[in-house]
């Protein structure tokens, strides 16, 4: 539930034109902030160093590590740390994500990278040609110049796109801005490897556009905070309902051990008040689709009140339902608001 120099790119893996392109007015990269602009295209006689080349992958090559590679230190700006080379914009309004895993094809198998997401469909601004190798060759530019390195460069294994389509949370649709035309088009992976994260760049570009997906590692932080049955209590008689941040599973149902303390304590509160009737509610962030966000927040509230039956509170004294974004209670531009409103709610019934 839940900067000053320099870029960060991950690009994950793309969807393609063909692959529900999300339309919406073309507007500058991701809206984020910009770090140092994006070097123009190098000319032959300049390819861009480190990162132009990938690692190599031989058969008998150890598993790829991102330990194994140099540490970065340039200085990084906001997150996604990196704005598009001149005459290139993003043709999506940006998917970003605080937290969430998405899968990265290192060369020998698909790397799983949790952390904060960005991804869009890059497109040429009006009046503009969109140029493949323009843009390639920026990327490549910027990751260099952040110390990091190409790690691979051609077209994912087919075993590789077949299993990106089972990834849990169906991240192929809810990432195919980014992601590309990953089973027709040769891709690029980078990785910048920082003392305190990594950051995935993956670059899936064609004719006409390209996927750009950018992961940056980080540790889930976990903000649930416990409300005595006390304090339920208080927050309930005075404004008839009280909101609980129960953590659960990224994009899950799950409600996660930390939690077990906060569930206890509303069991207290149903023993000490017979008479007491409950409806959970479910709330979410406005991150993502509308659609499975409300699923995602019903599913949430059944959960948390199967959690209350299971300890001998009558399936009688309570309901549940899911409202997904539409009642929030923070602004959901801000990380710290987005924590606020992925929430349970416990609401008292007349």
């Amino acid at each position: 539930m839940h900067k000053a120099l320099a870029a960060t790119l991950v690009l994950s893996l793309a969807m393609g034109l063909g692959a529900c392109k999300k339309k919406e007015a073309a507007q500058p990269a991701g809206g984020a902030p910009a770090a140092a602009p994006a070097a123009s295209a190098p000319s032959a006689a300049m390819p861009p160093a480190d990162a132009g080349a990938a690692v190599p992958q031989t058969a008998a090559s150890k598993p790829f590590d991102a330990a194994s590679l140099p540490v970065s230190s340039v200085p990084l700006g906001a997150f996604p740390y990196i704005a598009l080379p001149a005459g290139y914009v993003t043709g999506t309004k940006p998917d970003v994500a605080d937290f969430d895993q998405v899968p990265f094809w290192t060369g020998d198998r698909l790397q799983p990278v949790e952390g904060r997401i960005w991804s869009a469909h890059i497109a040429a601004a009006e009046g503009k040609t969109f140029s493949d190798l323009e843009l390639s060759r920026n990327i490549e530019s910027v990751v260099a110049s952040l110390g990091g390195r190409k790690i691979f460069e051609g077209r994912l294994p087919q075993a590789a796109t077949d299993k990106m389509k089972e990834w849990p949370r169906d991240v192929v649709t809810r990432y195919n801005s980014g992601l590309g035309d990953i089973w027709n088009e040769p891709v690029q992976v980078f990785v910048v490897h920082r003392a305190d994260r990594d950051i995935w760049i993956h670059l899936c570009s064609y004719q006409f556009g390209g996927g750009l997906l950018i992961a940056e590692t980080k540790p889930l932080q976990v903000t649930a905070g416990l409300l005595p049955a006390s304090e339920l209590k208080a927050q309930i008689d005075r404004a008839g309902k009280v909101a609980l941040q129960v953590h659960f599973a990224t994009d899950k149902t799950d409600i996660l051990p930390d939690s077990q303390p906060q569930i206890e304590q509303v069991v207290q509160l149903l023993q000490q008040d017979a008479s007491l009737k409950l409806t959970v509610n479910g709330h979410t962030d406005d991150t993502g689709d509308a659609a499975h966000n409300r699923a995602l927040s019903e599913g949430r509230a059944r959960a948390v009140a199967a959690a209350l039956t299971a300890r001998g509170i009558d399936a009688s004294r309570l309901s549940s339902a899911g409202f997904g974004a539409e009642r929030p209670v923070a602004d959901n531009r801000t990380q710290e608001g987005q924590a606020k409103n992925r929430r349970v709610e416990l609401v008292k019934q007349p």
